[in-house]
């Protein structure tokens, strides 16, 4: 059989809608747990802050500024931003400031699935933001095995790296933005 030059596109297609399949039963799954789930409905760990949701702002606004990091330093590693060629050390402080973010979304996606589960009733906020919760976990998924993979799309990796901001930043807007600037702030 010859190969022709449009089967490594197809190939890389193929591929990249597995990925993005695997991204979905993620996100999916992560939403009937919290649907199905009997929320505890209390805090696991509040550390120094005055409640379980104080921790929760804080942690995930610490993520999101670590994830505008990542933009910022993948905006400059691929030539978008400056006009010099992007220093070496851009990839590395690229992948810690990812992996920053992501690590301190840990405790407050599993506070909010264990402590409060998915809410499709609580009114349009409250559902976005599980929705965006979900979301951002199933790009990331995506994410990582995009990274892992060869031969996607040129598109892929852009594509899904920002799928995976817009999940965090919706997620944190309709929670730590909301709880700033309605509740309390600085909230501890």
């Amino acid at each position: 059989m010859t190969m022709t030059a449009d089967q490594p596109a197809a190939s890389g297609n193929r591929r990249m809608l597995v990925i993005l399949a695997v991204g979905g039963a993620v996100a999916v799954a992560l939403g009937v747990y919290g649907n199905v789930h009997d929320p505890s409905g209390r805090s696991l760990v509040t550390l120094f802050f005055s409640a379980g949701i104080n921790l929760k702002v804080w942690l995930a606004s610490v993520a999101v500024v670590f994830a505008v990091a990542q933009v910022v330093l993948a905006l400059r590693m691929y030539g978008k931003l400056g006009s010099k060629p992007a220093a070496g050390w851009l990839g590395s402080a690229h992948r810690i400031s990812g992996t920053l973010a992501f690590l301190f979304t840990l405790p407050v996606s599993y506070h909010c699935l264990w402590a409060l589960g998915f809410h499709a009733d609580s009114g349009a906020r409250v559902l976005i933001h599980s929705i965006a919760g979900c979301f951002f976990y199933g790009a990331f998924a995506a994410k990582v095995l995009s990274v892992r993979s060869r031969k996607l799309p040129d598109w892929s990796l852009p594509v899904v790296g920002g799928a995976v901001f817009t999940g965090l930043a919706l997620a944190w807007f309709t929670s730590s933005y909301w709880f700033f600037t309605n509740v309390d702030f600085p909230g501890f």
